[in-house]
């Protein structure tokens, strides 16, 4: 878990429940045992967030991977109070936004959160560059100091030339890129994210989901991102939380998830994810006595970065971490090790 003193963003003992009735009860039922369907088949209420504590590093992206009904919507929503939660704390910078009232909740979302959704929510009737500096427009930014910045952003996204089109005139790739450009324009803290590629088709997603990464690499940003692929997960997170029935079944590293699943719900998740796309060079890596001269990876390279390498010359690589210490070395046989392993 991230250190204390880097910490963005941390969330304590979140619940949310749905339904008439006293929520009190369901949660003394859900510290009791019972389980989701229980509850809502007794009291006719649902518990949609369970008990979830997490914490987020300043500039790291943590994502929430879960199916259909897992939580995870509700769980975003609850963090940026779109939903209230039921009782728990969600501390920004160690003050609980659950806390504020109604004056400083709007100047928390206006400047230091934003949110981009599944649904791009652009206003139709107002130009790509206007979508993009209304955040700005509605902090009082003066107008030509906000379409100066929404112009740097449209740049950023890869919109250069579109700023005078209308949404309706892009393809939802791009509209998508207006949504992300309207969330970065304020230079938020923490940028939420709840599915926002989900109804892209598959070569838009991944062109989308490399966009971002990209972004990231440069921003270093604090993300809480939702999904329910996978893949997408294991692409974009730096550690992933995987939710099921309004809590969290495991957090971890791609890595960590994908080598030591913690539950049967997880392994089911990761039993097809070719180890070579998750893996690092580290996991892989042979102590020897004597380094040899040449060619070297980065530990923390994924493995497929090595196969071609390895396939070009069957001298082994040396493995170095980040301040260029050979700490091993990856070969041949240490690789097709790891692929027969995910064979079996």
């Amino acid at each position: 878990m991230p250190g204390e003193a880097s910490l963005a963003i941390e969330v304590r003992n979140l619940w949310k429940v749905f339904g008439s009735g006293s929520p009190d009860t369901a949660i003394s039922r859900a510290e009791g045992g019972a389980t989701r369907s229980e509850i809502l088949q007794q009291l006719e209420q649902t518990v949609a967030v369970r008990d979830v504590s997490f914490s987020v590093a300043r500039g790291e992206t943590f994502v929430v991977m879960g199916l259909s009904g897992s939580g995870k919507s509700t769980l975003i929503r609850c963090l940026s109070r779109l939903i209230e939660p039921t009782r728990g704390e969600v501390l920004l910078d160690g003050e609980d936004l659950l806390a504020l009232d109604a004056k400083a909740l709007r100047e928390v979302r206006r400047g230091r959160i934003s949110m981009v959704f599944q649904h791009f929510g652009l206003f139709p009737h107002r130009k790509v560059i206007d979508n993009i500096a209304y955040g700005l427009e509605v902090q009082g930014v003066p107008k030509a100091k906000r379409i100066e910045r929404a112009t740097d952003v449209l740049n950023l996204v890869g919109l250069a030339g579109w700023g005078e089109h209308y949404p309706q005139q892009l393809s939802g790739g791009m509209q998508q890129r207006v949504g992300l450009g309207r969330a970065l324009a304020v230079e938020p803290e923490i940028l939420l994210f709840d599915e926002p590629f989900s109804a892209l088709d598959p070569l838009i997603r991944r062109e989308m989901q490399d966009e971002l990464c990209n972004l990231q690499n440069n921003m270093h940003r604090t993300i809480i991102f939702i999904t329910h692929d996978f893949s997408e997960a294991l692409r974009l997170g730096d550690r992933i939380a995987i939710m099921k029935d309004g809590s969290f079944d495991q957090v971890g590293t791609p890595e960590e998830i994908v080598t030591n699943p913690a539950t049967e719900y997880v392994r089911e998740f990761t039993k097809d994810i070719p180890r070579a796309k998750v893996l690092t060079v580290r996991s892989v890596a042979v102590q020897v006595q004597e380094h040899i001269g040449g060619r070297s990876v980065n530990a923390g390279s994924l493995v497929e970065r090595v196969i071609p390498m390895l396939l070009e010359h069957d001298e082994p690589i040396n493995v170095v971490d980040d301040d260029g210490v050979v700490i091993g070395i990856v070969n041949r046989s240490s690789v097709a090790k790891l692929l027969e392993d995910e064979q079996q």
